[in-house]
């Protein structure tokens, strides 16, 4: 029984050995292989490994550039000015007298109801006013004999002034059958014709100033102190190609509760009157701009433990080096400090940077 204890011990010690025999080449070629990517290895940054096992990155050689922090937003043409035209009283429209989409001048007439009642109405107190006068000059000349009263002199001298009183009111009543152009502009389509009867609630036709022409838009909560009456903007009418130089002449008082950003108005000349109201446009807002800033892109910068990272690249390998960052756009963050002019910094595969990693340019800019 011993002896056969002894055989299978044997057996399993043989197994044992003829295994290990078997899988040593491929345990030595892993460890190996381990030891040439570990920094200390023959293949690591401190071994001078072969060039084949670089990676390969892109960068870009650092010189001053502009820099400029901006952003843009929906904006909405609006007109100078304007409004729905109708009259003040109602009536029969007699005379229309404006052309549909041609420019009118202040005080233009525009349109007529009928008037002819109050027309008489006036003739009627113009005719009183040669008697009114004569008992007034009559009545201050016996005042002056002490022939009458100082009462009987201010009644005609009231009754005077109410007749001149009531056709003021009378002629103010003819003014409001007349409909005359508030501002110069353009008119727009008319809604009535002659003989239409009409009323305040009607709209005979709309006027609008489109020289010059206003740009509405919002202000970012951020941009708020930047943005004040007198800032110049650009602006771009939606799938046109041309920039617009306006000024900022009013922004609102207070931030919206529900989109945290203020509203501000432009003035653009629009001489020509090219520009419509009611077109979609884009207005380019700059809060900053910096013509000598030294800036690297932002995707070649790592945040590692509340520090801001860039990886240089120098005598074929790569090199950490600490920046501290300023103002920063949509794709570039400026160097306060921490690089200089001449500097190339990695921007591909920075994930995959360690400090002494072998790699080679692909690509400079």
């Amino acid at each position: 029984m011993r002896k056969q204890v002894k055989w299978i011990m044997a057996g399993v010690v043989l197994l044992f050995f003829i295994g290990g025999m078997l899988i040593y080449p491929y345990i030595k070629s892993s460890v190996e292989s381990k030891d040439n990517a570990e920094p200390g290895g023959p293949g690591g940054p401190s071994g001078g490994g072969q060039r084949g096992s670089a990676l390969n990155i892109n960068a870009v050689v650092l010189d001053y550039q502009a820099l400029v922090d901006n952003t843009r937003s929906l904006a909405d043409i609006l007109p100078d000015e304007e409004v729905d035209l109708s009259f003040e009283m109602s009536g029969k429209i007699t005379n229309i007298y404006f052309t549909e989409g041609a420019h009118v001048e202040k005080g233009e007439l525009l349109a007529k109801i009928n008037d002819r009642p109050l027309q008489a109405q006036l003739q009627k107190l113009e005719a009183q006013i040669p008697l009114a006068e004569a008992r007034v000059e009559r009545q201050g000349t016996l005042l002056e004999r002490d022939a009458v009263s100082k009462e009987a002199f201010e009644t005609v001298t009231t009754e005077l002034e109410k007749l001149l009183a009531d056709i003021e009111l009378v002629k103010a009543n003819i003014a409001q059958t007349e409909l005359r152009a508030p501002f110069d502009g353009i008119v727009g389509l008319r809604n009535v014709s002659e003989g239409a009867f009409t009323s305040p609630s009607t709209t005979i036709t709309k006027l609008t100033k489109i020289k010059p022409i206003k740009i509405e838009f919002p202000i970012p909560e951020q941009y708020s102190e930047d943005i004040v009456p007198g800032t110049n903007i650009i602006f771009r009418l939606t799938g046109a190609l041309e920039d617009y130089h306006a000024k900022v002449y009013a922004v609102e008082s207070k931030v919206d509760i529900n989109t945290r950003g203020l509203r501000a108005r432009a003035t653009y000349p629009n001489t020509n009157e090219s520009i419509k109201p009611g077109r979609y446009a884009s207005v380019e807002l700059t809060k900053k701009e910096i013509n000598d800033a030294l800036a690297v892109p932002s995707e070649s910068i790592i945040q590692e433990m509340g520090r801001s990272i860039v990886y240089v690249y120098k005598s074929g390998r790569a090199v950490p080096a600490e920046i501290i960052p300023g103002l920063r756009t949509s794709s570039h963050v400026q160097v306060i400090q921490g690089l200089s002019v001449g500097d190339t910094v990695i921007t591909s595969g920075v994930m995959q940077l360690r400090s002494g990693l072998p790699v080679t340019i692909d690509n400079l800019q």
